[in-house]
């Protein structure tokens, strides 16, 4: 009984705050994979996208691996990143968010 209204009042609290990320909420261990693809990113930041331009570096790794990628997938991540730099140029979250989709 208590479980059902709790979650109903965080759906709420979502709803009115905008800025409640439920994800983190609900899986701890993702927001932790997050928070560690954003330090990575960020912190190499603008760096990684000349790394991306040439296809490797050092930090483009680091996200990667932070982030969970396939070493498997990074040579087609890599040229689907370069594809999108205009955008990630713009908004470092963008980066975050593509890396933590091709990531499992």
């Amino acid at each position: 009984m208590f479980r059902p209204l709790l979650l109903a009042a965080l759906f709420l609290l979502t709803a009115c705050t905008g800025g409640l990320n439920l994800g983190a909420v609900v899986n701890p261990a993702e927001a932790q994979r997050r928070g560690a693809v954003e330090v990575a990113v960020k912190g190499a930041f603008p760096g990684i996208l000349d790394e991306i331009e040439v296809g490797a570096g050092p930090n483009l790794v680091r996200a990667m691996d932070a982030a969970g990628v396939p070493p498997q997938d990074r040579p087609a991540r890599v040229i689907q990143l370069r594809g999108d730099l205009g955008l990630y140029e713009a908004n470092p979250s963008a980066l975050v968010t593509a890396l933590m989709l091709y990531g499992r």
